[in-house]
């Protein structure tokens, strides 16, 4: 238990500047802040992100899941830009599960299909976006609280980030934004789920 605290880096060793050295420790900063729980989400290994994510979406889609618990056992494991990478994974396969839903269904296919004809994830999810801001009327209310914040800010975010990881660029994201696009993954999943349901009907 200790060592895996200290390579979270919840704890650090030394107490003070007597106590230096192992066996004393302490709670470093990022410890603190999870301690005093300053997350909108609260989660510290694989079992809690998942627990997290599930409480919010509870039908979330298991490959997603899959990819999301590999995100975060990467980031445990301080491995960043694999958890960054496996983050973009999920978020894009979120919204092309979204894109199914549609194409799915005869009542909405014909007003978005020119989404699908679209040949790059960016192309579509602007062509996309575009459709449904002039749609916005068919949406319930709660759909469209915070969409644009939390459909496509998040996606957008998490999708540069995503790029730079995914191309030998040699750019490294702090720690602390990888756990926060890890947390916002979970807004950003509730609201595509909400749209999921409203294209099902």
């Amino acid at each position: 238990m200790f060592w895996e605290l200290f390579r979270q880096g919840v704890i650090t060793l030394g107490s003070n500047d007597a106590n230096r050295e192992f066996p004393h420790i302490r709670v470093s900063e990022l410890g603190r802040r999870l301690l005093e729980n300053e997350s909108a989400y609260f989660f510290h290994d694989v079992s809690s992100y998942t627990n997290a994510i599930q409480s919010e979406v509870p039908n979330i889609n298991e490959t997603t899941l899959l990819y999301l618990q590999e995100a975060m056992q990467a980031f445990r494991s301080g491995c960043i830009l694999s958890a960054t990478v496996m983050l973009g994974v999920a978020t894009e396969h979120t919204f092309l599960l979204l894109l199914e839903t549609i194409e799915g269904n005869p009542n909405h296919q014909p007003i978005y299909q020119s989404v699908s004809t679209q040949r790059t994830i960016l192309s579509k999810f602007n062509k996309f976006k575009n459709i449904l801001d002039q749609n916005q009327s068919a949406l319930s209310r709660d759909i469209k609280e915070d969409l644009d914040t939390n459909f496509a800010g998040i996606l957008s975010i998490v999708r540069n980030f995503r790029n730079q990881s995914g191309h030998p660029t040699g750019r490294i994201i702090e720690r602390e934004q990888a756990y926060v696009l890890l947390q916002l993954f979970i807004p950003y999943s509730k609201k595509l789920y909400q749209l999921i349901e409203h294209f099902n009907a």
